[in-house]
C-alpha cells in the first residue's frame, strides 16, 4: 500500500489545526455552495471517495442515508473518523470507513445511489479511469458530486501568490494551463504530488461516460469568512471547482 503524506505525525497535527479539520463542514469554505447541489441523501446508499475525518459520512447518515461506505488511504485520518462516530448509535451501525487507495476500489455496478468526493480526485493519475468505475458503481439516477482543486490554481504547480517588493500580493500565477499532468506542490511542509487537468477535461469525461452535467460551480468564500486572516484574499481567484453529474435513468 503506497505512503500517503497524512501518515506523517508532523504533517497531520499541522493539518489537524485548520479550520476545516477543527470544526468540519462549517469550516469549510465551500461547504454553502457545495450543499446547494448535493441531492438528498434520505435512503440513499452513498460513497465517499477520500472521505478523511469523515464529515461527509457523518452529513450523509445524518440526513438519513441508508448505508454509507467512506474510504481513505490514511490510517491516522481513518481512526479519527471512526472515534467521531464512536458510541453515537443512530449513525454508527450506517457508517463503514475502508482504508484502501482510491485507485485500488473495486465495488459491484449498481451499489450506489450518490457517490462524493471532496478535494481528492486531483490526487489521482488517471481521472478517466475513475469516473468510469464511478459510472459503474451508480445506479440509474444516481448522482456523483465532488470538488477539486481549480485548475487555475493547479496550473502552474507552485500553489503560491507572487508578492511584490513589498511582501504583499501581487498576484496568481497561472501558467502552461494546457498541459496536463503532475504537478509538484508544498503544502504545510509536506511535497505531494497533484495532476492538473483542464476544466474541460474534467466536464467531458463525465460526458463521454453517459453523465448529465447538473452543476459546476466555482465556490467563493461566504460573507461569513471573508473576515478572516487571508479569506479576502481568496476573492481574487477561484480555489475549487465542483462538479455534479448524474447517471441518466
Amino acid at each position: 500500500m503506497k505512503e500517503n503524506p497524512y501518515d506523517n505525525p508532523e504533517f497531520f497535527d499541522k493539518y489537524s489545526q485548520m479550520r476545516r479539520s477543527r470544526e468540519g463542514l462549517e469550516g469549510a469554505g465551500e461547504w454553502e455552495t457545495l450543499r446547494e447541489v448535493l441531492p438528498p441523501a434520505a435512503g440513499q446508499r452513498v460513497l465517499d471517495l477520500g472521505c478523511g475525518y469523515g464529515w461527509h459520512c457523518i452529513w450523509a447518515a445524518e440526513q438519513g442515508a441508508s448505508s454509507v461506505l467512506g474510504i481513505d488511504l490514511s490510517e491516522r485520518m481513518l481512526d479519527v473518523a471512526q472515534e467521531k462516530i464512536r458510541g453515537n448509535e443512530a449513525i454508527s451501525g450506517r457508517i463503514e470507513y475502508r482504508r484502501i487507495a482510491i485507485e485500488d476500489l473495486e465495488l459491484p455496478e449498481n451499489s450506489f445511489n450518490l457517490v462524493i468526493s471532496s478535494l481528492s480526485l486531483h490526487y489521482i493519475a488517471d481521472y478517466s479511469a475513475m469516473v468510469q468505475k464511478v459510472r459503474r458503481w451508480l445506479r440509474p439516477g444516481g448522482m456523483f458530486v465532488f470538488t477539486v482543486e481549480h485548475p487555475v490554481f493547479t496550473a502552474e504547480g507552485s500553489q503560491d501568490w507572487v508578492y511584490g517588493e513589498d511582501g504583499k500580493i501581487d498576484h496568481f500565477p497561472v501558467d502552461n494551463y494546457y498541459y496536463e499532468g503532475p504537478r509538484t506542490a508544498h503544502f504545510l511542509g509536506e511535497t505531494m504530488t497533484k495532476y492538473h487537468r483542464t476544466v474541460t477535461t474534467y466536464v467531458e469525461t463525465l460526458l463521454e461516460y453517459g453523465f448529465t452535467l447538473r452543476h459546476l460551480r466555482e465556490p467563493m468564500p461566504p460573507e461569513s469568512m471573508r473576515g478572516l486572516p487571508g479569506m479576502a484574499d481568496e476573492m481574487r481567484r477561484p480555489m475549487m471547482l465542483i462538479l455534479a453529474a448524474e447517471v441518466p435513468a
